[in-house]
């Protein structure tokens, strides 16, 4: 016998729930499944596309140019460069000529007899002891100022005025020994305090300017002198 208290199945008659009752409500898909919870946005590199696939986005621009390993620039041509070069013992001239000026005047006012007044058989002994003081002082200055300039700011004078810029082989600043090296030839005015040779120290220092400038025009693609190699790789770049 059947149990009155029991509700009828389906199959026995039982009735069916009304359309629509909480009962018969779908139910709702979980949390996140597509089409209740929109799509995380795509990432700032492109939209993303069917499949997975991300359309790259804008690429960044690329870094300038460098034509040197220090920085940019390019190699500095000869007439910038002796141009540069001319201001620099311009200068040098004019505060060269204000020393010797003072130390020979006092030389030749203090040594008007001994030893310096001997001739050496080459001619008055206070003109020889002059031009032999004039040519340490030039020399002194001269390498010091070359030397110091390009070392520590990588410029001298006339190197800011044309806007170029003297580098070691690692494209940094040339070290104190580099800037010696490639400086070293303006010393030949040294040989004007050696008796009998001193005379020779103008044609030397043009010979060297000469070869200086013939090795630059010779080298098209880093225009190294011959002053730059003997430095181990120096350079001189147009930075403005």
């Amino acid at each position: 016998m059947n149990d009155p208290t029991q509700d009828p199945g389906p199959e026995q008659g039982g009735q069916q729930p009304p359309p629509g009752s909480p009962s018969e409500q779908p139910s709702p898909p979980p949390q996140g499944s597509y089409g209740t919870t929109p799509p995380p946005p795509p990432p700032s590199g492109g939209p993303q596309q069917p499949g997975g696939w991300q359309r790259p986005g804008p690429l960044p621009p690329p870094p300038p140019p460098q034509s040197g390993p220090g920085g940019p620039g390019q190699p500095a041509e000869l007439t910038p460069r002796f141009v540069a070069r001319l201001i620099d013992f311009i200068l040098l001239g004019f505060v060269e000529g204000v020393l010797v000026a003072f130390i020979v005047v006092g030389l030749v006012m203090g040594q008007t007899s001994g030893p310096l007044t001997s001739s050496w058989g080459l001619g008055n002994g206070v003109t020889w002891a002059a031009n032999a003081v004039s040519a340490v002082i030039s020399a002194a200055i001269s390498l010091t100022y070359f030397t110091l300039m390009e070392a520590k700011l990588g410029q001298t004078v006339g190197k800011m005025v044309m806007k170029l810029q003297t580098r070691g082989p690692d494209g940094g600043r040339p070290t104190v020994e580099q800037a010696l090296k490639r400086n070293l030839w303006v010393a030949i005015s040294l040989l004007g305090a050696i008796p009998v040779v001193g005379g020779l120290s103008g044609l030397l220092s043009l010979a060297a300017v000469i070869t200086i400038a013939v090795t630059i025009s010779q080298d098209r693609v880093r225009r190294h002198g011959w002053h730059d190699n003997f430095a181990g790789g120096t350079s001189v770049y147009r930075v403005g």
